[in-house]
C-alpha cells in the first residue's frame, strides 16, 4: 500500500461489511495521515470529496467507473459480495483498464480455491497474525435441547455458569446466536439471571454502530449478536462464546471467522472461545480442523502460544 501511494495511484480499500470499513479507516489514517482519504458507507455524515485513497463499502464502488489503479476487496467471500454479481460487477467497473485488485479473506470459498487451484488467481498465505501467535481453537461443548428450554425462558445452566464467571473477573465477551428472533428472549433470561451490562446487536439495529464502538471503548461487558460481527471487528481482551453453533447459519467460515476475533491484539494474544451445540455437526469439526491446519502452518513460521 505504501508503494502504491508513493506511485501516486488512486486506491479503494472495499469490504462488503461497513464495520469493517469503519474500524479499518482510522488505521489507514493513521499509517498514511500526508495522504488524501475519505470514508464512504450507506450512512456516512460527510460528502464525498476526491481523494487518493478511498475506504468504502463495495455497495460505494457502483457510484464510480475506471476510477481506481487499485481495488483491495476485504472480506471478498463475506455477504452480500459472495452471492452478488452486481456487486462483482462494481469492482472490475470502478477499476482502471490499467488497474488491479487484491482479494483478501482468512477464509477462501469454494471458487476462489477453485481459482487458485486453476492458476486464474495467484495466491499468498499469511498463516500467523502479526503478533506471531497461534489461533484461538474453538471448544466445543454440549447443550442438550437449548432451544426447547429457551421457550421455556431457559438457558443451558454450563452457559449461565461461565457468563457469570466471566463477569465477575471482568472479562469482556461476544455471544453468538443463531437468529434475530432468539435476541429478546436470551437477553431477558440473562437479566434474570443476573448477567447484565450489555446489549443485542443484528444488522438491521440502528444504533448498531454506536453499540459496537461502546463494546470497543469499554462502556459494556458483552455483546449478543447474530452473525453479523463474524469478521471485520476488532475487540481487546474478548472472549467468545457461540450458543447453537450447529445451527446451518453458522457455516465452517462463520465459525473460523468468529473465532478469529479471539486474541487479535498483541496485548492480549489468547483467549476463550465455547461453542455449545446440541449435536457435533460437519461445519463444526472442520472449522476446527481448518484452525488446527492453519496453526501448524504457522508454527512451521515459528508461531506461539499465548
Amino acid at each position: 500500500l505504501a508503494w502504491a501511494v508513493a506511485q501516486g495511484w488512486r486506491i479503494a480499500w472495499a469490504s462488503p461489511r461497513v464495520d469493517v470499513c469503519l474500524e479499518l479507516a482510522p488505521r489507514i489514517q493513521a499509517a498514511f495521515a500526508a495522504v488524501s482519504q475519505c470514508v464512504l458507507y450507506g450512512e456516512q455524515p460527510a460528502p464525498y470529496r476526491y481523494s487518493q485513497l478511498t475506504v468504502c463499502t463495495t455497495h460505494q464502488l457502483l457510484r464510480f467507473e475506471h476510477a481506481f489503479d487499485w481495488i483491495i476487496v476485504d472480506e471478498v467471500d463475506a455477504f452480500p459480495l459472495a452471492t452478488s454479481p452486481l456487486l462483482q460487477l462494481a469492482i472490475t467497473r470502478a477499476e482502471k483498464p490499467t488497474g488491479q485488485h487484491l482479494y483478501l479473506t482468512a477464509t477462501p470459498g469454494e471458487k476462489l480455491q477453485r481459482q487458485i487451484r486453476q492458476r486464474a488467481l495467484v495466491a499468498t498465505y499469511l498463516p500467523l497474525r502479526y503478533h506471531g501467535y497461534l489461533l484461538p481453537q474453538l471448544r466445543v461443548k454440549l447443550a442438550w435441547r437449548w432451544r426447547e428450554y429457551l421457550r421455556k425462558g431457559r438457558l443451558p445452566r454450563p452457559l449461565i455458569r461461565q457468563l457469570l464467571t466471566y463477569l465477575q473477573k471482568g472479562q469482556r465477551f461476544l455471544l453468538f446466536v443463531p437468529y434475530v428472533r432468539d435476541l429478546p428472549e436470551i437477553m431477558a433470561e440473562l437479566g434474570r439471571q443476573g448477567i447484565r451490562g450489555g446489549v443485542s446487536v443484528h444488522a438491521a439495529d440502528p444504533e448498531r454502530t454506536g453499540k459496537v464502538q461502546a463494546l470497543r471503548d469499554q462502556r459494556l461487558s458483552f455483546l449478543v449478536t447474530t452473525t453479523i460481527l463474524e469478521r471485520g471487528v476488532t475487540f481487546p481482551n474478548i472472549a467468545v462464546v457461540i450458543l447453537g453453533g450447529d445451527d446451518a447459519v453458522f457455516s465452517t467460515a462463520a465459525l473460523v471467522q468468529i473465532a478469529g476475533r479471539v486474541g487479535r491484539s498483541a496485548k492480549f494474544p489468547g483467549g476463550e472461545v465455547t461453542c455449545y451445540v446440541q449435536t457435533q455437526t460437519r461445519a463444526v469439526r472442520r472449522a476446527q480442523a481448518m484452525i488446527t491446519r492453519l496453526n501448524r502452518q504457522g508454527k512451521q513460521r515459528g508461531g506461539r502460544r499465548p
